[in-house]
Order: structure tokens, then C-alpha cells, then sequence
């Protein structure tokens, strides 16, 4: 039996409020026991926890790991845009830039205090078994728990956005036009395979199913994901309602239904199912995933970025949804830091117009958001610090800048961290980072053969990026077009 001892630490209690001195007894990858200062367990190796503040390892509800070589990729970008320039900052991977990506995004998760990521990767035309394996791998060697959900649909961006192609110039309308996806049969048939083979689930790491956004998906696609989901019990995560265009493209495809009511119609919604972003959910939205035991997770980082609004996380929380909190991509909020997250989160429940004290996320609130409501998302078994818990894990500095004076744990945690203090990590019982060093893998090399690939993938998209740039400003002048006469037409029934 594997024992291990953190002795002298300062723990943060399950509801975020308050710490204690108590030395930490691991067993076998869980939370054994919390003892009184000074205790000793025969057989367990001592680790000296002195001066370290012990949280419950933040879970990341919502990440992209294709967007690790693809950081601070873009500046002015809505939602849209970054679509549209997706082909360029995405395109041309091969298997090993599919590692190198994987392996970036989990680094970065891992020295900044997260121990789990719910990652939606987009493998290009469509998931292989090969490059899901890859990304499996990374994440196993640098130690976090994941689930890798592809992100699928049956229709080009041109294609989803109603009108979009029509309103672009020649020659642009042709190439648009001209763009296609992997068919239906080929991706179900792809994510099928895997899913059979998937042999990573001893490792922590689960395989998902990703149908990237409601209008990227043909209603028998979106069945199709549905039915091969259950049939292999994978869970699932959408991009629904991030940005208005989306919420215009849909009640003109749909009729007047949200994207989600349709979606709850082709019996995507359950609690196998959770929402990423939801900025425009409605409340009648907010009802149907509560009584669907479905989840939100809120990542106000790349919300703010690509300019698509607040989510409304409090709305949500009082209809009964589960909440987590996420980073997103790398090229759409630029980090994976869930430290920032939190403190975002928090400050934007603060911009709704009219809104009260009461009703904005509070600092506890928002670290159990980002642990116990982003692990109920993933399905773990986490996010506190209490015996037959995954022992699941990281260390701060109390000698840090960022804890000098310790006054508030919850307010610090969210206030003042920025990952700057985190000193170790553990997850299942085993140390992934010691002293601030990655013990899986190389990060000096790591490095190195990420700057490689990104200059050769520069090449390899040049001609790809300057379409893109040319077809920008028309995608961007439609799409909020859209917006602004779906945001008119709601005023008007507002109004009536």
C-alpha cells in the first residue's frame, strides 16, 4: 500500500471559507485521513508541507489543446472571426504536432494549479485514432486527468451560418462554397473506432464526443452523435449559444427554438451533456438543463476576448444548473490559467446592469465553482480536500508575494493568485510537479520542438492565412449584421 504523508500543511476546508493545520494521509491515490498537526502514519513517506497553503487541484471545464501551438495567434477576433482563421492557426498538423499541442496545453494546466481539463481538440477533416492516441499520451506523461472530446460537426462554418455564403463577393463565394467537411458516415464511423479501442481510461483520461456547435451539425449528425455517445457511454460537451450570431443562425434555421431546445428535441440533453459558454442561453435554456441534470461551463476569459458577452452564471446557478468554470482554447483566451479564470468569472458577475451584491459570485463561491462544479462536469470524484477523495492536489507558497500577509485564503485564491505560487502538484497520489518542475516530460524540449513546428506550420498555412484575411471583413460584416437584427427583433417582442 502506497502511503504518503503531507506534514504541517495549511488546508483549505471543502467550502472554501476557512483553513485549518492538519497533516494529509494518502493512500492508494486517495485522501486517506486528515490528522491532527504532529501525528505520524508508520510505513508513509514524509513529505514537509510546511508553509504551504493545500487546495483541491482546480478542474478546467472547457479547453482546447489544438490551440497550444496556436497561442496569440489573432488580436481584434470575434467568435466569427476566429472560425474563419481557424483553418490557418489549426490547418496542416501532423501526428507529432498533435502531441506537441496536447502536451503544451497540459503543461501549462499543470504548473498553474489544474490537475484535470475537459479538452474538446479539433483534429482536421476529421478524429483519428492515431491522433486521439497522441493526445492521450501527452496528457498521460505530464499526469493530468482529461476527457478528449473531438469536436465534430458535418458542416463547414460557410455552410452553418445561414446566408453567410450568399453575401460574400466572388471569387470568395466560390471557395466558400467550395469547402467541405468529412462525410457523416466517415466521422461516426471514425469516433466508433476509437471509442472501441480506447485504452486510456486506466490512466484518467476519458474519450468524448464533441459535436462542436448546433449549427455545425446536420439534425442526423447530431442524432448520430447522440446514438454513438450512448451506445459507448461517452460524455458530451457543445458550443451552444456562445455568440449572437450563433443565437440568430439558430432561430432561423430552427424556426423560433433555441439551439438548445432543438437540440433537447434530438435528445442531446442529459446529464451526460454539458453547455460550453452558454453566453445567450435564455431562461427558459436555464430551466431545460436543470431539469435534464445537464451542465454550463463558464470560461469569461474568452467570452470577454472574442467579444461575445457574459454568460449568465447566476441565473444559472439559481435555476439549479451545475456550473464549472473553463480557460478555452489557447487561441481564444490566450492561457490556460484557472486562476485568471476565477478572478474574471467573479468580476463579471459584477457588469450586469442592475445587479446586486447578492447576486454576484463570491470568492469561495467562485474557487468551489472551479473545483467541485467544473469535476461534476467531468464526472470525477473531486474537488474537495476530505478522506476517500481522489487525492488530487496542489501546494501554494504562503512565502510567495501573492500570500504576504495570508488574510483571506478564498479572496487570495481568487484575488491575488496567479499561478505564480504554485509550488507542487499531485494527482492520484503520485507528484507531477515537484518544486516547480514537470517530472513527466521535457519542457526545455518540449519548447524547442514547439517553436520548430510553429515555424514550419507557418509556412505550411501562408497561403491559407492570406484567404482567410481577405475573407475576413465580409464574414465579420454578415455576422454581425445577424446579430444586431436578432438583438432588434428580441427588443421588438420585448417591447409588444
Amino acid at each position: 500500500m502506497a502511503r504518503t504523508l503531507l506534514t504541517g500543511a495549511r488546508v483549505l476546508a471543502p467550502d472554501a471559507l476557512s483553513t485549518s493545520l492538519s497533516e494529509i494521509l494518502v493512500e492508494d491515490g486517495r485522501i486517506a485521513a486528515l490528522l491532527p498537526p504532529g501525528s505520524r502514519v508508520e510505513s508513509a513517506k514524509s513529505y514537509d508541507a510546511s508553509n504551504r497553503l493545500v487546495i483541491p487541484g482546480l478542474v478546467n471545464g472547457h479547453s482546447h489543446s489544438h490551440g497550444g501551438l496556436s497561442k496569440g495567434s489573432g488580436d481584434k477576433w470575434d467568435l466569427a472571426l476566429l472560425l474563419v482563421h481557424g483553418a490557418w492557426i489549426s490547418g496542416g498538423r501532423l501526428l507529432q504536432d498533435k502531441y506537441l499541442s496536447s502536451a503544451l496545453n497540459a503543461v501549462e494546466n499543470l504548473k498553474k494549479g489544474c490537475t484535470a481539463v475537459y479538452d474538446l481538440p479539433a483534429e482536421l477533416p476529421c478524429p483519428t485514432v492515431d491522433g486521439l492516441d497522441a493526445m492521450a499520451e501527452a496528457y498521460a506523461a505530464v499526469g493530468l486527468r482529461a476527457v478528449l472530446a473531438p469536436m465534430l460537426g458535418d458542416l463547414t462554418f460557410f455552410q452553418a451560418t445561414p446566408g453567410l455564403i450568399e453575401a460574400l463577393p466572388e471569387p470568395h463565394r466560390a471557395r466558400a462554397a467550395g469547402l467541405a467537411t468529412s462525410p457523416m458516415t466517415q466521422t461516426i464511423q471514425a469516433v466508433e473506432e476509437i471509442a472501441r479501442g480506447w485504452s486510456h481510461e486506466a490512466r484518467g483520461i476519458r474519450f468524448g464526443c464533441a459535436p462542436t456547435i448546433p449549427l455545425h451539425g446536420t439534425d442526423e449528425f447530431l442524432r448520430a452523435c447522440r446514438k454513438v455517445s450512448s451506445e459507448y457511454g461517452l460524455p458530451m460537451q457543445s458550443h451552444v449559444a456562445e455568440a449572437r450570431y450563433q443565437a440568430a443562425g439558430g432561430a432561423l434555421r430552427y424556426e423560433g427554438a433555441t439551439l438548445l431546445e432543438h437540440m433537447d428535441r434530438l435528445g442531446l440533453v442529459g446529464p451526460w451533456f454539458s453547455v460550453a459558454h452558454g453566453v445567450w442561453l435564455t431562461d427558459g435554456d436555464l430551466a431545460l438543463l436543470a431539469e435534464r441534470g445537464a451542465g454550463i461551463s463558464h470560461n469569461p476569459g474568452a467570452n470577454m476576448r472574442l467579444a461575445s458577452g457574459i454568460a449568465p452564471a447566476r441565473r444559472a446557478l439559481a435555476a439549479g444548473v451545475t456550473l464549472g468554470i473553463g480557460t478555452d482554447g489557447s487561441s481564444s483566451s490566450d492561457n490556460q490559467n484557472m486562476f485568471e479564470a476565477m478572478r474574471l468569472a467573479a468580476f463579471a458577475s459584477r457588469l450586469w446592469e442592475d445587479a446586486e451584491e447578492a447576486e454576484w459570485l463570491g470568492t469561495a463561491e467562485t474557487f468551489r465553482l472551479a473545483t467541485q462544479g467544473s469535476s461534476k462536469l467531468m464526472g470525477l470524484d473531486g474537488g474537495t480536500i476530505e478522506a476517500g477523495r481522489n487525492a488530487d492536489l496542489v501546494l501554494l507558497d504562503l512565502h510567495h508575494i501573492n500570500w504576504a500577509p495570508l488574510n483571506d485564503a478564498a479572496n487570495q485564491l481568487v484575488w491575488t493568485e496567479d499561478g505564480s505560487a504554485v509550488t507542487d502538484v499531485m494527482v492520484g497520489g503520485q507528484w507531477k510537479l515537484r518544486n516547480r518542475i514537470v517530472l513527466g516530460i521535457d519542457e526545455a524540449k518540449l519548447a524547442q520542438e514547439a517553436n520548430a513546428a510553429a515555424e514550419r506550420l507557418r509556412e505550411v498555412n501562408a497561403s491559407t492565412r492570406e484567404w482567410c484575411e481577405a475573407v475576413a471583413p465580409h464574414v465579420a460584416c454578415h455576422c454581425r449584421s445577424m446579430a444586431k437584427g436578432w438583438t432588434r427583433s428580441k427588443r421588438l417582442l420585448k417591447a409588444d
